[in-house]
């Protein structure tokens, strides 16, 4: 079994929105959680979707998935506090209905601009090798600072990636990994860093061009730009 863990958690501070989370935020009528969400349910090779979301938006959330026809939501789970937390309640969930070799992705639910191909690449690197981080070059040179704000490192730029989302995985390794570092009080909100952490091998796959996060409101901008580009781009064949 293929499982999509979708994290609507995030009450979006850096946004600056009073009324909504980011993931709630509309274009054209449609949340991006929504957005987000039909990649999944359109996707014939993932059988099963988990949503965690912030408890208060849950009955607002499942009033969407109807409305958008969303079928393979088995469950909606209380996000907690920070997203180390709401990944490992997410897991937690799955406990009872997932097999150590099934197949779980890992994908915010504001990350609205995946596609199909990635979605795929993801769950056949995992069956090759069980665990798969989505990644992408960066475009800019990463500098490590000193706690005087001193650059004390510049690693060349064409070593440095930015670590993305589906983040992918066996279920045994990935839930291994939550519950080592809830014992071991580590947190981290990116679960590739607990592959680094505990020495777990990574196999990585390259991010579509558009698999940008909303996390301020110059990504959203961004994304209604991109998201009408390739509307356009379908209905003119431009």
């Amino acid at each position: 079994m293929t499982t999509a863990l979708i994290f609507a958690g995030g009450t979006g501070v850096r946004m600056n929105t009073q009324a909504k989370p980011k993931q709630f935020l509309e274009l054209h009528g449609k949340p991006v959680i929504i957005y987000t969400l039909e990649h999944f349910e359109n996707h014939p090779l993932v059988d099963n979707i988990i949503v965690v979301c912030l408890e208060d938006w849950i009955n607002n959330l499942k009033h969407l998935l109807k409305q958008y026809g969303i079928e393979k939501v088995s469950q909606i789970v209380p996000g907690g506090e920070g997203g180390d937390i709401s990944i490992y309640n997410g897991l937690k969930a799955l406990e009872s209905v997932c097999k150590e070799d099934d197949i779980i992705l890992l994908h915010d639910g504001v990350r609205p601009l995946i596609n199909r191909e990635l979605i795929t690449a993801n769950i056949t690197k995992v069956m090759e090798c069980d665990v798969s981080i989505t990644v992408d070059k960066v475009t800019e040179s990463v500098v490590q600072l000193n706690d005087e704000g001193s650059i004390v490192n510049m690693p060349p730029r064409k070593e440095m990636f930015s670590a993305k989302a589906p983040q992918s995985f066996r279920y045994g390794v990935i839930w291994d990994l939550h519950q080592r570092a809830q014992r071991d009080g580590i947190r981290t909100i990116d679960s590739s860093h607990l592959c680094t952490v505990y020495g777990v091998k990574t196999h990585t796959v390259q991010s579509s061009a558009f698999n940008i996060k909303i996390t301020t409101p110059a990504d959203y901008y961004i994304f209604r730009a991109l998201y009408e580009a390739m509307e356009n781009e379908q209905i003119l064949g431009i």
